[in-house]
């Protein structure tokens, strides 16, 4: 369940409230001005731990039990059978005899609302599309304040320690991910990156045909479009602000030191194996990634 960030009232608390008022420490006056909701919301929960108990202080969904109005299930199967046929809703409309708006809401719920719905999506195969990106991280200098407390000069005792910068790519089909630490975002090392990646796929039998990166100037650059070139690959650009690194790392793609260190090797080239999840654009309705190749040399660099 979703709740709201300004709700009042969550399950535990309308448990709490409801509990109150049924064991005669708050009439239901008192309990609303004390958990500033109105005495009808408190009526409401009260009645629902009495008749289902904890488990009725879940939200029910609003959508009635019955709906005596809705289409016919014969005439929803005519209107997708017509559908199927490649007729528009308004033809379909004329020939079952109810309205546009009735055939939209059933193609809707049939998934048939677009013509391109009624063909069968093409099969994607690994290494038709690739996902290249860069986040900036700063280096940690030594074990912060969370564990060792506040102290004096503990602010900017890091202050100018520098910047590391994760390259990432991922498999569109088959969710396979290749992160690599790399001293800058530049071309050259944006181009490297490319190279291992390629190379890191082709170990696992994946032939790449597509890289699909951001607008950055290191993938605008002729070095990184004569890379593509050079191996068989065509660049395509994402639109703005649809980069998917910043989901990716909210989801656990920069693990702790320690995490990336106790990992299990991998039996390619590559080295730790970890499981995360991720979500853009095409990404957002497939399975999470199952496995991730980090650079095994660059990371025990990075933390020595």
């Amino acid at each position: 369940m979703n709740i709201h960030k300004n709700a009042r009232l969550t399950p535990l608390r309308r448990e709490e409230m409801a509990r109150d008022v049924v064991e005669g420490r708050l009439s239901k006056a008192d309990a609303a001005r004390t958990y500033g909701v109105t005495a009808k919301v408190v009526a409401r929960w009260v009645e629902r731990f009495r008749v289902d108990g904890s488990a009725g202080m879940i939200d029910r969904s609003s959508r009635p039990k019955t709906s005596p109005k809705q289409t016919e299930a014969a005439v929803a199967d005519a209107i997708v059978a017509l559908r199927r046929q490649r007729l528009t809703g308004k033809h379909i409309a004329m020939q079952t005899g109810v309205s546009e708006a009735t055939v939209s809401r059933v193609l809707a719920r049939a998934g048939l609302s677009r013509l391109k719905d009624l063909e069968p999506a093409e099969p994607v195969h690994p290494g038709e599309l690739i996902h290249l990106d860069i986040k900036k991280l700063g280096r940690i200098g030594s074990v912060g304040h969370r564990i060792t407390g506040r102290y004096p000069g503990a602010v900017n005792r890091h202050l100018g320690i520098g910047w590391e910068f994760v390259h990432v790519c991922i498999d569109d089909a088959s969710r396979v991910a290749f992160v690599q630490v790399m001293p800058d975002q530049r071309k050259e090392s944006a181009v490297a990156f490319l190279e291992a990646a390629i190379a890191y796929y082709a170990s696992l039998g994946i032939k790449v045909q597509r890289v699909m990166t951001d607008n950055g100037s290191c993938y605008r650059s002729k070095a990184f479009r004569t890379a593509c070139k050079r191996l068989g690959l065509r660049q395509i650009f994402t639109r703005p602000y649809t980069r998917f690194i910043r989901r990716a790392c909210a989801n656990g793609l920069t693990p702790e030191p320690t995490t990336l260190l106790m990992n299990a090797p991998l039996n390619c080239h590559g080295g730790f194996i970890a499981t995360i999840g991720i979500g853009h654009g095409s990404l957002q309705s497939k399975p999470p990634i199952s496995r991730l190749g980090f650079d095994r040399d660059n990371l025990l660099s990075l933390h020595s």
